[in-house]
């Protein structure tokens, strides 16, 4: 797997929906077929790109994960202003930072092994630490779905 780019983002305002869930619940699939309907609804749209963001607590990662932990679950599309946002779209401020992005090729059901570097091989040699901001990946133009071998998608790490 490639290095990934280290990236200093301004702050981003998201538009979406949201769900409680844990790694072993994961109603990813349930929340996006319910955003994906209505994504169209939302207007000052910032390109096409869909947002899956993850808010882990604050201890989520300082020990051995607990795939029962709940956290917050996001399918949302970025927006320039939040005026008109359609009734049961909430905002999600992303806050400025620094990110490690990496590329996640392929089915999502391989994502823990881009996981898996990320956590287990290029974090603890990199030199910086988990900032406790908003994970997220975009999904743009080279995501071709979730079963698609041939899928790419940018995986954004919080980072200090």
């Amino acid at each position: 797997m490639e290095d990934p780019k280290i990236v200093d983002l301004a702050e981003k305002r998201l538009a979406g929906l949201r769900i409680t869930t844990s790694l072993v619940e994961n109603n990813a699939p349930a929340l996006w077929q319910q955003f994906m309907p209505r994504h169209r609804e939302i207007a000052h749209r910032v390109g096409q790109e869909l947002y899956s963001v993850q808010e882990y607590p604050v201890n989520f990662f300082s020990q051995v994960v607990d795939p029962n932990t709940k956290f917050e679950k996001w399918a949302a599309v970025e927006v320039s202003t939040v005026e008109h946002l359609p009734e049961g779209l909430e905002l999600l401020v992303v806050p400025a930072g620094k990110y490690a992005v990496f590329l996640h090729k392929g089915i999502s059901s391989e994502f823990h092994v881009t996981a898996g570097h990320i956590f287990g091989t290029w974090l603890p040699t990199s030199g910086y630490t988990l900032d406790h901001r908003p994970h997220f990946e975009v999904m743009g133009e080279k995501y071709l779905g979730h079963t698609n071998p041939a899928s790419e998608e940018q995986v954004w790490i919080p980072i200090k």
